[in-house]
């Protein structure tokens, strides 16, 4: 019995005791098929209550916390608890999981909804922020996700009366959430007057925008929208924890024990009480309810589910009952009947009926219990408490018998003896006492010997020993009843024990882990003649294992159920069931025991396809493996761990800033560059099935990091570039045109590319580590599956087409070797390994699988191939050990012997299979595996003529096999590719090195010819002409690390790893000489020139040798090195060696004695050396990278001509360098194709040509070397260069302000001017005792009412007050720093744009505007989607913290989507694509990232510049192309997959003759047919590229920058706007034709000394539609030239002044931009405008004749205002003007500055402007005046928060209350004071109140603040926090408000966003 194989019997879940009530709530339903479903630890459970039957869903492994039903009634959601929660939707009738959501949450998911379709599920986490998801669940992807709360949210749900509309609830606080896009925005519950804040614990919803929620206090509040409507109190008496909607009403459960139903309008209809009911008792708590038809069910917090009818209320039923919270540890199996009992910490103790799952009795005792037994009749039972008591019960009625208390500590196992009389009783006070039962169980012993608490005890069948354990991990045993301890060997081997508990002793070792702690299995039970032990343990699982199991590590069958610790186990008295328990789930399993030939059908296996299971972990070492086979061993040991990752190289160029210091010039690249030519290799030795025909009967394999297209016809390669390291795994698409490939990488990707054109169709990253070693195709093409190298294996799902993951699951902890996709089922997928074959089923995002069951048709051993057979549910696997293995569905049905050791490849055929292995055999089979029919030995002797190379090694294992035209491919072990005929001949295609590095390379002085050597044991010698091929081979006796040719190049030199060398024959390869001198290796080794006379040999012992290689003897031996040497070089003479050492020494030796001299830094440069492979030296610096190490460049070589060097180095890089290279970081042209370090790089003789050779790679890349003087453009095709240059031509001002512009500081809420002192609402307020009545004249009123004017017929017209405001217009475009933001739209009729945080559509005809006010902050971008199917919408982005980007109608103004994410300060320029379903956005820190708009997911983003970009825009004609243009910056991108990839622009002469060194800022973009694309420059030049290379410039297209191109799609013509000085032929706006040759210029001004800069343009029907840096937007006519203003703004600068006009609807205004302009409201027109220098404030006198304005230098002006005319001026003080106003009667004007001053100018004495006084003693700058209605006083607000008045003209102080309280003001413009302290806002401290301004009515304030927020108040507002209605549109700060003369409109300014608002009075 020591074999630890699995025992055969297994475990069927069978009845689940209890439901979980407490922490949960809402989590009991009714299914349609009338089920009841709640869940029980990890448990989701199905009861039927008329069968009385349980079904389980077993997908979740840890504890579920929240359940919900989906509306079809049938679906459900669970969420667990755990590190990694999900979300499992599955189905109450078939138990199938329909979908796996994971990776939305951390630490457990607390509740889930459905929406009222079902398609969308929304999940909170218990995590700290309370994240909340939406998910669209059968695809497992998240659609949106958000902070839900800083505190825990208790309940969320989907509105089923409102779409997109989500509650949640919790502490203290209510939130309404509306989803849009891929953005949740929230309002919080505004509780208001109506109730008190407290938490909330679960909503329900009601029509027209109803919402219920229950609260810990017990009442319901009602909410309408967002506001509380109004509260049903003490609707219970303790916290209602669940309110249930059904179509008859609602249902309310509390914490008071009863539960309310309501109609539905929320009337009570009826109270059911359960405290009283049968089975009720006090503290009975409600915890969940579902009301549905005839029934309402109840979940309580102790476990119990109740039914009550709704007619018979009086009679609840207890259908489920269960222990309540508290661990349960006590279990005890009757010894009669199918009884048994258990106990926990609740203190009650049950007894439970097996057969009927009901409970019998229950009794509540004092103290937790912690044990108990049944004596050998069953008619008392023990039972241990926690305080060290037991207490004996009779079984019949549970009454007491005795109670006995002898210990002080928890009594945790007690057992009755067989024999009846004696019960023993173990503590953890570390005793067994022994108690008589015939004696009133008196205590006749005590065992005494245990170090620490016993856990188990057994008694043995003459009941004469006891065996004990206890928490040291002791077993000891006693003899009965002294209790004296029993240790003679014999003696305990003659102990037959009656039952056996205890979790150690040899019998049990098994149940052990190798190398586990003691204390993790809780229990056990044995069953004796069943050789089985049962076992429960912390990790929630209950395994069988043999009983008995001598061996640890045994093998087991584990079940999954309880969560947390299965606490206790025991089988019952017929051994026909095992009943286990749990201890923080609180949960009693029953399971049907099924012995060892018991058939399988009478109860399918539930467990089969869940949770990825690790029961596999027990292989550890059976003793029935087969031989090891040392390939597989090796390849499973191989690590893809690299310290240095190629990603890792962008960080040198961060570096090379810093240390090249300021002013060095970095040397220029060569014009020379390479291009690969040929590779010798193929990656066959740890990679399989990646060699395959495509559709044009090429061959694609891969080798390094290059995907190779092979023709075998031509003998040329193609080659597909892109990955950055080696590739592990390549597969093609079914139609065979598409190729997948996975790469190496810290974050690897797969690149899905097109065999014809070698582009790339889609790159997948970010779900894998390490690399990926598997991908394969969907048999419909759509759906790719990649296999990791992280720890786990993970797998992964890819639509690759969107580059979407679609799901994942941890694979295997041992590595996978394939993954195929079942050809028949697009959601299957088979993946096979060491010792493993899973079949996996996609459930949403994750998968459900099931291993292969062996049975007893054979062991299982490592798999390694897979094919499919005719029928879905046919497979075959290739075994480690030859055997193919037919498998139907997951069972295993034969195997066939097909190969001797490993089989590694098999590819199924229309009629049959091939198959290859490691013994070098094709087999080809029929199509059953029945017999082989031919088989073909790869041996040289069977190759053909037409091979182009040789075998080395006969029978290579075969690695990958695959059918096509005819032919079998074959690709080995070794490296080579064949191709095998079906009647037997074989063709070698190419060959390459096998594992190991290649260092050695030499070429061949005369031939095309080129040697390497490996640690392969190989020397190969390759013909690098056309034919590419090896020629000649040596198997050497070890490794070989450098090779070199004789000068005529008939032998050849070795230095090998040992310190050997040899020279042999170059076409016979026999050996010529042999010389052992060194321990090390040898490193270097050359031939000296002209004869060869002297071989110089160099080692890793630090010495240079030289030999005369005839003399076969040591001639000289070069000294002085401090470290191993690496490279050698001789000069033409053949008397000088250069050597290198490790240690960055460069020496120099005289040969052949070997004397050491030294030369200078000059003779060293013209010594006419005869090669130069060194990379130290002066002339090498340049080539260094910054921050490297020695050994970063491994190898160099210079052309003959010394003209250029190449380099080869640790990153995998072969880079090309003008020599000399001095000075550092020289410039370069770099190329890939290596993967991890390049080892030697040599050029062919004539230069012609360059060999590369890869370490790791094992690969020999052949490059053409292509001079400067023929090439044909100015750039190679993989310069991938680092030559852009960091110098720029050129400044213009307007570039730089915009380059400069720092949006962070204009986010909301930093105060416009910095104030101190108290603000008003924080003040304390002085309160004045007025006299209860008063004799005295009425008070006058505080601010004098306008008369109402009459009407003609001299009647009083009726006018209304002012109650609310309506946005009508808007004066202002933001043309200063965006762009290409003005578009037409409607067919021109309207045109949309955007000014502060506001989108305006305007329609022209009419001037009226419509406004679009979602946005929170300024708008900065806007685009419109010219598609026709998405008509007029519009995506416009803003800036903020989070920004967004919103997509809306402009008709309808409805958002359709919002986009937030992946930018941090702001989205400065969107761009819809071709089809307008996808959107390109720009973030201001400057990444890219593109959007598919509808759904609001997140396709793909990229960092793609250090510095600004300015526009991104699409291609016309495309959905993946687009263009960004920014400072010094233009990339050309395609997105592919869930990546994008940029190009960089390739500069060229442009047909111009010199060479455009420079790139220069780009502006602007525009497109042309064919791949064409316009930039406009900051030179005013246009570049025209193709694809991404330069093809020539239009020069100065404009004078100044280009800042604006348009392309119309209907006609391709080009328009641009620039910067131009007025004039009449040109203009800052033309119109070009497609090829942008000639054009049309329209000038916007003739003449004027100030450039028109025109930023956007647009293009209609024969109208060009015009946006201008000074916010105009102008409209041109195409034919005539023809201006149009259509909206006119205030250019840039803070807009303050404004003032209304007394009689007219007219205001004027005054901004920073030096303007003042006077607006008319009915036309909404700008009627004038003066420039007077920078304007802070304006004011009109009282008849209107004169207007007054002040200035920020401190003087002011009087205008008339006829013509704006200047009637005087006058400078008094050097502050800004901040308020200036007219006395009511016109004789006065105050001037209030920032120098802390108000002055009076007396008007009526002329214009001289005489100061007649000024106010004495403000405390700060002032902000505004105003003055009595009598002119006779005025009153100052300042900036120290205080206001002061003083009298007019003599500037007094005024502080005596009874003259101020007296007065009547003429205006009210102040923030201060008593009467408006309601108009602060809480939380203030940022945010200041810039202005107010009281209705001429004298009800309405307006106010302004730094919010951006407009709000309405009533006048006075004394209360604080006054209610009020805000309205949004401006950005940041509003600088003023002003009602008009007639109230009918208000008048608002803005600060940052220059805008005028018109809003309309109601």
């Amino acid at each position: 019995m020591g074999e630890k194989t699995a025992p055969t019997s297994q475990l069927r879940l069978e009845w689940v005791y209890g439901y979980r009530g407490h922490q949960c709530r809402n989590n009991l339903f009714i299914t349609g098929s009338k089920d009841i479903v709640y869940f029980v630890a990890g448990v989701g459970i199905v009861y039927n209550p008329r069968e009385n039957k349980q079904r389980f869903f077993l997908g979740h492994d840890d504890d579920i916390l929240c359940l919900t039903l989906h509306p079809d009634k049938a679906l459900i959601a669970t969420g667990q608890t755990g590190k990694a929660p999900f979300i499992c939707v599955w189905d109450s009738n078939s138990l199938n999981t329909l979908s796996i959501l994971k990776g939305g949450h951390t630490h457990g998911v607390g509740g889930v909804s459905f929406d009222k379709d079902g398609n969308r599920l929304v999940s909170v986490g218990i995590d700290p922020q309370a994240t909340i998801c939406v998910w669209d669940w059968k695809k497992g992807k998240v659609i949106a996700t958000v902070r839900g709360h800083t505190d825990r949210v208790f309940d969320i749900k989907f509105n089923p009366y409102q779409d997109n509309v989500i509650a949640s609830c919790g502490v203290k606080h209510i939130k309404f959430w509306s989803l849009c896009g891929n953005a949740l925005s929230a309002k919080k519950g505004i509780f208001g007057k109506e109730g008190e804040i407290q938490t909330i614990l679960c909503v329900s919803f009601g029509p027209s925008d109803i919402t219920y929620s229950g609260t810990l206090g017990g009442d319901i509040y009602i909410w309408r929208a967002n506001r509380l409507d109004r509260v049903i109190q003490a609707a219970h008496k303790g916290a209602i924890y669940s309110i249930d909607m059904s179509e008859e009403g609602y249902s309310t459960g509390s914490k008071d024990g009863t539960i309310k139903l309501w109609d539905s309008d929320f009337k009570p209809i009826t109270t059911v009480n359960l405290v009283t009911a049968k089975d009720g008792y006090k503290g009975l708590c409600v915890r969940s309810v579902c009301w549905r038809g005839e029934k309402v069910l109840i979940g309580t917090q102790d476990s119990e589910i109740f039914e009550v009818g709704a007619h018979d209320r009086d009679k609840p039923r207890c259908l489920v009952q269960g222990h309540a919270e508290g661990e349960l540890w006590a279990l005890a199996i009757h010894p009669r009947k199918p009884v048994f009992a258990t106990g926990s910490d609740d203190q009650t103790l049950r007894l439970w009926s097996m057969n009927s799952f009901e409970i019998l009795s229950k009794t509540t005792l004092e103290q937790k219990i912690r044990s108990c037994a049944f004596d050998n009749d069953g008619g008392q039972l023990a039972v241990g408490m926690m305080d060290g008591s037991f207490i004996v019960l009779k079984s019949r009625d549970l009454s007491e018998v005795i109670h006995i208390k002898d210990r002080k500590e928890v009594i945790h196992e007690l057992k009755y003896s067989p024999c009846g009389k004696y019960l023993a009783v173990g503590s953890n006070d570390n005793f067994v006492d022994i108690y008589s039962v015939e004696q009133r169980y008196k205590r006749v012993g005590t065992c005494s010997g245990s170090s620490s608490f016993i856990t188990h005890l057994d008694w043995s069948e003459d009941s004469k020993y006891i065996q004990t354990n206890s928490g040291a991990a002791e077993r000891l045993v006693f003899k009965m009843p002294a209790g004296k301890q029993a240790t003679n060997k014999d003696e305990l081997g003659a102990i037959h024990w009656s039952s056996f508990t205890g979790v150690l002793g040899q019998e049990v070792n098994g149940i052990w882990e190798k190398y586990t702690d003691t204390n993790d299995v809780n229990a056990a039970d044995a069953y004796f003649e069943g050789e089985t032990v049962v076992t429960g343990d912390d990790f929630g699982l209950v395994k069988l294992f043999k009983f008995p199991c001598l061996k640890k590590g045994a093998k087991f069958r584990k079940y999954v159920g309880h969560s947390a610790h299965v606490t206790n186990v025991r089988f019952s008295n017929d051994k026909q069931r095992v009943i286990s328990t749990g201890g923080g789930d609180h949960a009693i399993f029953q399971w049907k025991f099924l012995p060892a030939g018991h058939s399988e059908n009478d109860m399918a296996d539930p467990q089969h396809g869940f949770v990825d299971s690790n029961s596999e972990e027990s292989d550890s070492d059976l003793s029935d493996v087969g031989a090891i086979d040392s390939d597989l061993e090796q390849e499973k040991q191989v690590s893809y761990q690299r310290s240095i990752y190629r990603e890792d190289a962008v960080k040198m160029k961060k570096l090379m800033k810093e240390e090249l210091g300021a002013g060095k010039k970095r040397k220029m690249a060569p014009a020379d560059s390479l291009k690969l030519e040929f590779v010798h290799g193929y990656r066959g030795y740890d990679c399989r099935n990646n060699l395959f025909y495509t559709q044009s009967g090429e061959i694609v394999y891969h080798v390094a990091a290059v995907a190779i297209l092979y023709n075998k016809e031509k003998n040329a390669q193609r080659f597909y570039l892109e990955h950055t390291d080696d590739i592990l795994c390549l597969s093609i698409h079914p139609l065979k045109d598409l190729i997948a490939t996975g790469q190496v990488g810290r974050d690897p990707s797969v690149h899905v590319w097109d065999a014809e054109t070698l582009k790339s169709v889609s790159v997948l990253k970010g779900h894998h580590e390490r690399g990926v070693c598997a991908v394969d195709f969907s048999g419909d093409g759509k759906k790719l599956v990649s296999v990791g190298l992280d720890d786990n294996h993970s797998i992964v799902v890819w639509d690759w087409r969107k580059g979407e993951k679609l799901a994942t699951t941890r694979g295997h902890k041992d590595k996978i070797f394939v993954v195929k996709w079942n050809p028949f089922d697009n959601n299957k997928l088979i993946t096979v390994g060491i010792k493993h074959i899973k079949f996996w089923t996609q459930a949403g995002g994750g998968f459900t699988s099931s291993r292969g069951t062996f049975g007893k048709v054979a062991k299982n051993c490592d798999m390694l191939c897979i094919a499919f057979g005719k029928t879905e549910d046919l497979t075959y696997s290739g075994g480690s050990d030859g055997h193919v293995f037919v498998w139907a569905g997951t069972n295993l049905q034969k195997t066939v012997k097909a190969h001797e050791g490993p089989l590694f490849a098999m590819h199924s055929l229309d009629k049959g299979f091939v198959t290859g292995g490691k013994d070098g055999v094709i087999g080809l089979w029929d199509d059953q595996f029945d017999r082989c029919l031919k088989n073909y030995n790869i041996k040289q002797e069977n190759l053909s003529q037409q091979s182009r190379g040789r075998l080395l090694t006969d029978s290579p294992a075969v690695r990958a096999i695959v059918l096509g035209h005819g032919k079998i491919l074959v690709g080995t072990k070794n490296g080579e590719i064949l191709e095998v005929d079906k009647a037997g001949p074989m063709t070698l295609l190419t060959q390459g090195h096998l594992e190991g590095e290649v260092w050695g390379l030499s070429v061949h002085p005369i031939k095309d010819f080129c040697v390497t050597t490996s640690d392969d044991k190989t020397l190969r010698v390759w013909d690098i002409s056309d034919s590419h091929k090896l020629v000649n081979f040596k198997i050497l006796k070890q490794g070989a690390r450098c090779v070199d040719f004789s000068p005529d190049g008939k032998f050849l030199a070795i230095g090998l790893r040992d310190g050997s060398f040899m020279v042999v024959n170059s076409d016979s390869m026999e050996e010529v000489i042999s010389l052992h001198h060194r321990k090390e290796e040898i490193a270097d080794i050359k031939f000296s020139p002209d004869t060869g006379k002297y071989l110089a040999v160099a080692s890793h012992d630090n010495f240079v040798d030289i030999y005369n290689v005839l003399g076969q003897k040591r001639v000289g031996t070069c000294k002085g090195a401090s470290s191993y040497i690496t490279h050698i070089d001789w000069d033409k003479q053949g008397k000088v060696i250069m050597v290198n050492s490790g240690a960055k020494e460069q020496l120099f030796f005289e040969a052949p004695r070997g004397r050491r001299i030294t030369l200078r830094n000059q003779e060293i440069e013209k010594f006419d050396w005869h090669s130069w492979t060194s990379v130290l030296g002066v002339t090498c610096e340049g080539l260094w990278p910054p921050k490297c190490d020695i050994t970063d460049i491994n190898a160099t070589c210079a052309a003959s001509d010394m003209s250029v060097i190449a380099t080869a180095d640790d990153f995998g890089f072969v880079k090309l360098f003008n020599y000399p290279a001095k000075g550092k970081f020289a410039k370069y042209k770099k190329y890939v194709g290596h993967s991890a370090h390049v080892t030697n790089c040599r050029f062919s003789k004539g230069d012609k040509k360059l060999v590369t050779t890869g370490g790791a790679d094992t690969s020999v890349m052949v490059w053409n070397h292509i001079a400067a003087v023929n090439r044909t453009t100015a750039c190679g095709e993989s310069d991938e260069s680092d030559t852009d240059s960091e110098e720029e031509g050129g400044y213009d001002s307007d570039v730089e302000r915009e380059k400069n512009i720092d949006y962070s500081k204009k986010i909301y809420l930093n105060p416009i001017q910095e104030k101190d002192g108290v603000r008003p609402h924080l003040q304390e307020i002085k309160t004045v005792d007025k006299p209860s009545v008063s004799r005295s004249a009425p008070e006058p009123p505080k601010v004098k009412r306008a008369e109402t004017p009459l009407t003609s017929g001299g009647k009083r017209r009726k006018t209304t007050q002012v109650t609310d405001l309506q946005l009508e217009y808007i004066h202002g475009y933001r043309g200063f720093d965006a762009r290409n933001n003005l578009h037409y739209v409607n067919d021109g009729a309207d045109i949309v744009f955007h000014a502060a945080g506001a989108g305006i559509v305007k329609n022209i005809a009419s001037g009226s505007q419509s406004f679009y006010l979602q946005h929170t902050d300024d708008i900065i971008c806007l685009a419109i989607n010219q598609h026709p199917k998405f008509k007029s919408i519009v995506a416009t982005g803003q800036i903020g913290n989070p920004p967004s980007v919103h997509i809306w109608n402009t008709v309808t103004k409805e958002t359709l989507s919002i986009l937030r994410g992946e930018h941090s300060k702001g989205v400065c320029a969107v761009d819809f694509s071709c089809t307008g379903k996808y959107v390109v956005t720009v973030g201001l820190e400057n990444n890219v990232t593109v959007w598919r708009w509808q759904e609001g997911a997140c396709l793909a983003t990229a960092s793609a510049h250090s510095e600004r970009i300015f526009r991104a825009e699409f291609r016309p004609d495309s959905d993946s192309q687009f263009v960004t243009v920014g400072v010094k910056h233009v990339k050309f991108w395609t997105v592919a997959g869930n990546q994008l990839m940029g190009k960089r622009a390739v500069l060229t002469d442009a047909g111009m003759g010199t060479d455009i060194k420079k790139l220069q800022t780009m502006l602007s973009v525009g497109f042309g047919a064919n791949n064409v694309t316009y930039t406009g420059a900051m030179s005013g030049d246009v570049y025209v590229w193709k694809d991404n290379t330069l093809q020539r410039l239009v020069q100065k297209a404009h004078n100044g920058p280009v800042f604006t191109m348009f392309t119309t799609l209907r006609d391709g013509l080009i328009v641009t706007g620039g910067k131009e000085m007025p004039s009449k032929e040109n203009g800052p706006v033309k119109l070009w034709d497609q090829e942008m040759k000639r054009c049309r210029a329209f000038p916007l001004h003739d003449h004027g000394s100030k450039a028109d800069v025109v930023k956007s343009v647009c293009r209609i029907k024969g109208k060009i539609l015009v946006g201008t840096k000074d916010n105009d937007v102008i409209e041109i006519g195409e034919k005539n030239g023809v201006l149009q203003v259509l909206v006119g703004g205030h250019a840039e600068g803070e807009v303050w002044g404004l003032d209304r006009h007394p009689a007219l609807p007219q205001f004027i205004t005054a901004s920073y931009d030096g303007t003042v302009r006077i607006w008319d409201i009915p036309s909404k027109a700008l009627v004038a405008k003066l420039s007077v220098g920078q304007a802070r404030s304006v004011g009109f006198s009282p008849d209107g004749e004169m207007i007054a304005v002040g200035l920020k230098n401190g003087e002011f002006l009087i205008l008339m205002a006829k013509g704006l005319k200047v009637w005087g001026r006058r400078r008094d003080r050097a502050g800004s003007i901040n308020d200036i106003r007219f006395s009511p009667d016109g004789k006065f004007l105050a001037v209030g500055s920032e120098d802390c001053c108000v002055d009076f100018y007396d008007i009526s004495k002329g214009s001289a402007l005489q100061r007649s006084g000024y106010c004495k003693g403000i405390p700060s700058f002032v902000i505004q005046l105003d003055f009595s209605a009598d002119s006779q006083y005025i009153r100052v607000s300042t900036g120290a928060y205080v206001h002061q008045v003083f009298a007019v003209p003599g500037g007094n102080l005024i502080e005596d209350e009874k003259i101020t309280s007296k007065i009547t003001w003429a205006t009210w413009t102040s923030v201060l004071g008593q009467e408006v302290v309601g108009i602060w806002p809480k939380g203030a401290d940022k945010a200041d109140v810039n202005c107010a301004h009281l209705s001429h009515h004298g009800t309405a304030l307006a106010t302004g603040d730094d919010s951006g927020l407009v709000k309405l108040f009533d006048f006075p507002c004394t209360e604080r926090y006054a209610p009020h209605k805000s309205f949004v549109g401006h950005s940041a700060h509003v600088t003023n408000v002003r009602f008009t003369a007639d109230d009918k409109y208000m008048i608002s300014t803005g600060g940052d966003d220059c805008c005028v608002f018109v809003w309309k009075c109601i």
